[in-house]
């Protein structure tokens, strides 16, 4: 691959195409990051992202993009480029004319691709070279995963990283032989322009097509063999005591002791991590390695909710902090981040007993319901990270989200009673959350200038010592900071909102959908299990094809708050069945009603019959006839800001066998592991959610069965009492004493469990072998936490 990466910097005449960020060993992978550089440099620049475009102006004649419904591909509509959407018209435009496509792709709320698209797709010089020399096609990389997949992997294999925008160029049979992220418009001291390289590459493709065209089929070549993923010879997976433990130490080597979290600046959430250090520790528990793996955990989770990643303001968590102490944030907010966040806090609550976690799991589901939820019961995508200070202006990065010294005390002049020196409602906020007159961010976290003066909220003291501070009680400095939050968001309310992307994706809602499961069980509130219930109704009404048994992969918000679909659908992709499975599992768990455990298995039938590789093991990220023409068919490989789908379904399938005992669903789990084998091997780290799912197949899963009626108070104890107890490795199953219902019918055993003097009744069951039965909460919790 060096040498093909050689050559794409010479025959252009171009330093090597080089990105953002590159992927991180700590399972952060290129989908994490919106931050690009140039392809001369390798300086990292901050992201964002912007709602309101001026590229939609009524003097501008749209293109075909209008007609999408994509709200990245629609705020392309008016650039002054003859833009296709991926499909075949454009294509066979490219081999009809003999031309380059020039593929983009980016999303709705990267600030980025906002910025390239101002600077260059709005340039009227750089319009018509891309539409009179190339075959401009715009992807939104949140519609097709897989298109940004496959490029991404070249972007990366020849320039060392990965971020959005990401520009390819394709020769007419989709292979590609140049690309990189964001390009200025024109050249610099240090970095060459877009309008540049357009001409170098429309120069190199009338000159030199033929070595372009050889050089591209080597270079995808060697890409097909380094991503290949397959059990070969290998009969089983490798340990799970020795894959464990090396994920561990990995971790454990990076870790930032005083601040938490697993890498420098840029810090991700990434939870699938913390997932795995919860799971570690269970198993590790008397030894000095499970303490510290408990430790890291909750330290980093705390840090996150103390730090300005959180919005204290509204809640919800932002997508990544800039700086190493979770303090200045990338301030977009995504789906995906606060439904796996609200499950790690949970987790958190059920381990540690602390209310602290069960606060922040709690605001971010309120969040979440107030800003991104569809009145139908689906969720939205992301909320940008760019918004205008006042209505009129031009966007800036954290305009939202941040605040002046001055307007807090505008906000807050009342004097606090019973303060040892004088003290107002507004200077106990900012002397609590940090906030300074000259503000509290620093330059090398705005470089572009636009948050001078301003503050993020960050905690910076205990509620003890800020009471101290000022002789305070700490109750009432806890009631005076909550009142002031308060009245910040009322104040907030009046600015003008970021972009909402109201795209809804399957994956991600099913990811919400746990979010709201999980959470609602582990606190015992019906209400969120309701928002869980919800979500699922709305998937099964408008993301699922009855006559198919498909998923959609999106759908869309239309006028008056209706829900419209792009035509033809957009099918789904694996991480859309995983990720539904998955959800559908938590809700039967949290709700004990069986027709979203049986949709769960329809649709993982769906799913191997689709995406199985029968020879190699393990899923294919898409359908072999929706990515008909791409050069690569991939199996994700890497836990990062969202875990791979290939992990999520090695959960699936193990916690489908103890639901059901059907052998061929363990039969899949065990290839599956075993095809990742040689990756978990070399890279444990990377997949910290396939290592948690080998732990699990080799330890084998309990079955926690409950003999009694669903509406019970005496059932509902038991439920409670297994849903307050972290048990990673476990199936809940309600036996309600009909032997024609589905799980009775599934699990024959289970007509031989009774219930002991009428009462609702417990069993734990391992390895076929059950416990004695329990009618006790208490021996129950026993029993399962010993």
């Amino acid at each position: 691959m060096l040498g093909a990466r050689a050559w794409l910097g010479s025959v252009l005449l171009l330093p090597r195409a080089s990105v953002g960020l590159a992927a991180s060993r700590r399972g952060s992978s290129s989908r994490d990051k919106d931050r690009s550089a140039t392809v001369s440099s390798s300086v990292s620049m901050p992201a964002g992202g912007k709602g309101s475009h001026p590229s939609s102006t009524p003097q501008r004649v749209p293109n075909r993009l209008i007609h999408e419904k994509s709200p990245y591909l629609l705020q392309h509509a008016y650039n002054p480029v003859d833009w296709y959407p991926w499909g075949q018209e454009a294509f066979d435009k490219a081999r009809k004319e003999n031309k380059p496509i020039f593929l983009s792709v980016g999303y709705s709320t990267c600030h980025w691709c906002h910025m390239m698209e101002e600077e260059s797709f709005q340039n009227e010089e750089i319009g018509r070279l891309l539409s009179e020399d190339f075959v401009s096609v715009k992807v939104d990389r949140e519609e097709r995963p897989d298109v940004d997949k496959v490029y991404m992997t070249f972007v990366q294999a020849t320039s060392s990283g990965g971020g959005w925008p990401m520009n390819v160029w394709l020769t007419p049979n989709l292979q590609p032989f140049v690309g990189g992220t964001y390009f200025p418009p024109e050249d610099g001291l240090t970095r060459v322009g877009f309008r540049t390289v357009l001409l170098r590459i429309r120069e190199q493709w009338k000159q030199n097509k033929n070595t372009l065209l050889e050089n591209s089929q080597r270079v995808t070549t060697a890409l097909l063999a380094r991503s290949e993923i397959s059990m070969g010879d290998r009969q089983l997976p490798p340990s799970a005591a020795t894959m464990n433990s090396r994920c561990f130490q990995q971790l454990d080597e990076g870790y930032d002791e005083e601040y938490g979290g697993f890498a420098e600046a840029p810090k991700f959430p990434t939870p699938v991590i913390l997932s795995f250090l919860f799971s570690y520790w269970l198993s590790h528990r008397p030894t000095q390695d499970g303490s510290r793996a408990q430790q890291m955990a909750l330290h980093t989770l705390k840090m996150m909710a103390n730090g300005g990643i959180r919005d204290h303001v509204g809640q919800g968590f932002h997508r990544y902090s800039t700086d190493c102490q979770w303090h200045v944030p990338h301030f977009e907010k995504m789906l995906y981040d606060q439904a796996q966040l609200a499950v790690a806090y949970s987790q958190a609550f059920q381990i540690s007993g602390d209310e602290f976690y069960s606060d922040v799991a709690k605001g971010i589901l309120q969040y979440v319901a107030r800003s991104l939820s569809h009145r139908s019961g689906g969720f939205y995508s992301a909320e940008d990270a760019d918004s205008p200070p006042e209505r009129g202006m031009r966007p800036k990065e954290g305009a939202y989200y941040v605040w002046t010294v001055k307007e807090v005390q505008q906000l807050l002049p009342e004097p606090v009673l019973g303060a040892t020196e004088p003290l107002t409602s507004g200077q106990l906020l900012m002397k609590h959350y940090g906030l300074t007159e000259a503000g509290n961010i620093s330059p090398s976290q705005d470089p572009k200038g636009e948050l001078q003066g301003q503050n993020v909220l960050t905690v910076r003291y205990s509620l003890e010592l800020t009471a101290a501070r000022f002789g305070l009680d700490v109750e009432a400095v806890r009631t005076l900071l909550n009142t002031g939050l308060e009245k910040l968001f009322q104040a907030r309310k009046h600015r003008p909102k970021p972009h909402l992307d109201s795209k809804m994706l399957a994956a991600w809602n099913g990811l919400m959908v746990s979010g709201y499961a999980v959470t609602g069980a582990v606190l015992g509130q019906d209400r969120l299990i309701n928002y869980a219930t919800n979500g699922a109704k709305f998937l099964k009404r408008h993301m699922f094809d009855v006559a198919s048994g498909r998923l959609m992969r999106t759908c869309y918000t239309g006028s008056g708050g209706t829900v419209e679909h792009s035509n033809p659908p957009c099918w789904g992709f694996l991480e859309d069945y995983a990720f539904v499975v998955r959800g559908l599992l938590d809700l039967y768990e949290a709700s004990q009603e069986s027709a979203w455990l049986e949709w769960a298995l329809r649709l993982q039938d769906t799913q191997d019959r689709l995406f199985w590789d029968s020879q190699g093991g393990g899923y294919f990220c898409s359908e072999a006839e929706l990515g008909a023409g791409l050069p690569l068919r991939l199996k994700d490989d890497q836990d990062g800001a969202e875990p791979s789908a290939n992990s999520v379904s090695a959960h699936n399938l193990l916690r489908l066998h103890g639901f059901t005992g059907h052998k061929d669903w363990m039969d899949k789990c065990v290839c599956l592991l075993t095809a990742f084998s040689e990756r978990m091997r070399r890279v444990p780290v990377a997949l910290p959610e396939m290592v948690r799912a080998l732990s699990a197949q080799q330890q084998t899963l309990k079955q926690i069965v409950i003999c009694g009626d669903r509406q019970a108070k005496d059932t509902k104890a038991l439920v409670q009492c297994v849903h307050s107890v972290y048990i990673p490795n476990k199936v809940l199953i309600l036996a309600d004493g009909d032997p024609s219902s589905f799980l009775s019918r599934q699990l024959p055993f289970l007509s031989t469990l009774r219930r002991l003097e009428d009462q609702a009744t417990a069993y734990v069951c391992e390895n076929q072998a059950c416990s004695m039965p329990i009618t006790d909460p208490c021996e129950l919790r026993k029993l399962l936490h010993p």
